[in-house]
């Protein structure tokens, strides 16, 4: 049996799994999220074995008092082992004009410190890059696991935020559909 086959037999069987379940399967859960647009953050932290950063579209505020936000991980991550056992770390909130990092975070098999000149450490110790506007320091207050990802849940300790009108207004990134947009005052359909 060729590969294709064997992942075609893969996916016909996790189809029926999921069918017998009375859920979907992978693949459909897969594409409806892809239509599902989600901002883009760059998440870093050191447990000690030194830095990490992965690009994630899964965070949200949760409460604002006590300020907390939640994300999750995947296991496929190599960041994700780090992630998991550190105490705090760091959340970057990426504007369209910093793909650049989004694609480091997302991108496997690199070294995404390498270029000492675009990060640093905060005095307590935590990596990360002072070229984005917003970003959130906080501490680890609770894991869960959830199937083959982790989510993970933080209390926000500290924040850079943005300085200047035009900073605050810089289009955010938006991940939908397996490609980076940027919102604009065109893309605006109404208020609430």
């Amino acid at each position: 049996m060729s590969e294709a086959e064997h992942a075609h037999v893969h996916r016909l069987e996790s189809d029926q799994e999921a069918a017998a379940l009375g859920g979907l399967s992978p693949d459909e859960f897969k594409f409806a999220f892809r239509h599902h647009a989600a901002g883009a953050a760059l998440i870093t932290a050191d447990a000690g074995d030194g830095p990490v950063a992965m690009t994630v579209t899964s965070v949200f505020s949760v409460s604002a008092e006590p300020p907390l936000f939640v994300f999750s991980i995947s296991d496929q991550s190599s960041a994700t082992a780090t992630i998991t056992k550190a105490e705090t770390l760091i959340v970057h909130l990426l504007s369209a004009d910093q793909l650049d990092l989004a694609r480091l975070g997302a991108t496997s098999g690199i070294d995404r410190f390498a270029d000492t000149s675009i990060w640093d450490r905060l005095i307590t110790g935590e990596p990360y890059f002072p070229a984005v506007r917003t970003w959130i320091r906080g501490r680890v207050i609770d894991r869960m696991r959830a199937g083959s990802s982790t989510v993970v849940a933080v209390h926000a300790l500290q924040a850079r935020l943005p300085e200047t009108t035009a900073a605050e207004t810089a289009p955010p990134l938006v991940y939908y559909s397996r490609t980076w947009h940027e919102l604009t005052e065109r893309s605006e359909i109404g208020r609430q």
